[in-house]
């Protein structure tokens, strides 16, 4: 159970708001109060307009409004002990998978911008449970065996991976050692590559190619909203390879951000843990 008056969690998403967004969003946070019930969770936009889809700013103004008016309430209804309210209002966790620096600028200023007491989190990953992730949208996409130890084919499966991140060259080291991992899981090679970097997904695909891999899948390293959707599917073209889906609103999106605020704020900290894929 969430501690009474704790900060809000508030979800920064980036990229342009739509229907669909919101509906990832939504997901991952309804994933993160199963976990841990009472918790005040919110989404911010990093790109939103204050009515359908309010901007991160917003959010955070609306979140230490709503507490002072709690603490006023309380004040007048003669609560007795009460301690004027201190620390972050909210904790902030951006909905990504890996380092994108410019994005990342973006959620500080905007923090910033709110003059709101708020504590920002490190991205999601690297970390198993990502790994998890991308082995089950392989195998949902027929590119992957669902499980190792069961010793049925998939005619399609690959056998060789891009991981696709987007952030630059620390973006795909930080997929690196996801990719590692995921590499164990599947016993096939894994190599990251970025998508706003010209070439890398080719150059990488190629280095695959000519270590032996004869069938690429494209993996995204992202949880989506964070890109357009067509440059993935152009980078799959380009490299004449078949591509799974998108992290989205996997259950561990959902743990893993809610593990980043429970350990920014030193409570209840969630064992997100990896589990095996059945």
């Amino acid at each position: 159970m969430a501690p009474e008056g704790a900060p809000a969690l508030v979800l920064a998403v980036p990229g342009v708001p739509s229907a669909a967004t919101r509906g990832l969003a939504e997901e991952v946070v309804s994933i993160a109060r199963s976990e841990l019930p009472g918790l005040n969770a919110r989404i911010g936009y990093l790109d939103g307009d204050d009515a359908e889809f309010p901007s991160l700013r917003s959010v955070l103004a609306h979140a230490a409004e709503e507490r002072t008016a709690r603490y006023e309430q309380a004040v007048a209804a003669g609560v007795e002990g009460l301690r004027e309210p201190d620390g972050p209002v909210a904790v902030v966790v951006p909905l990504l998978a890996g380092p994108d620096n410019a994005l990342l600028r973006q959620i500080r200023q905007s923090v910033n911008d709110s003059r709101v007491a708020a504590e920002l989190t490190d991205v999601l990953g690297p970390h198993p449970l990502l790994a998890e992730a991308l082995h089950v949208r392989l195998s949902e996409a027929g590119l992957a065996r669902a499980d190792r130890a069961r010793l049925f084919t998939v005619a399609t499966a690959a056998d060789g991976i891009v991981l696709a991140s987007v952030g630059g060259e620390e973006a795909v080291q930080a997929a690196g050692i996801t990719g590692m991992l995921l590499a164990a899981r599947l016993a096939v090679p894994v190599m990251a590559a970025a998508l706003d970097q010209e070439g890398s997904i080719s150059s990488v695909a190629e280095q695959l190619r000519s270590s032996g891999s004869q069938q690429l899948a494209l993996a995204p390293y992202l949880v989506g909203p964070e890109i357009d959707a067509t440059l993935l599917a152009a980078a799959a073209e380009e490299v004449g390879c078949s591509m799974a889906e998108p992290l989205g609103a996997y259950p561990a999106i959902g743990k893993l951000a809610l593990a980043k605020y429970t350990t920014a704020l030193g409570i209840a900290p969630q064992q997100a843990q990896g589990t095996p894929v059945r």
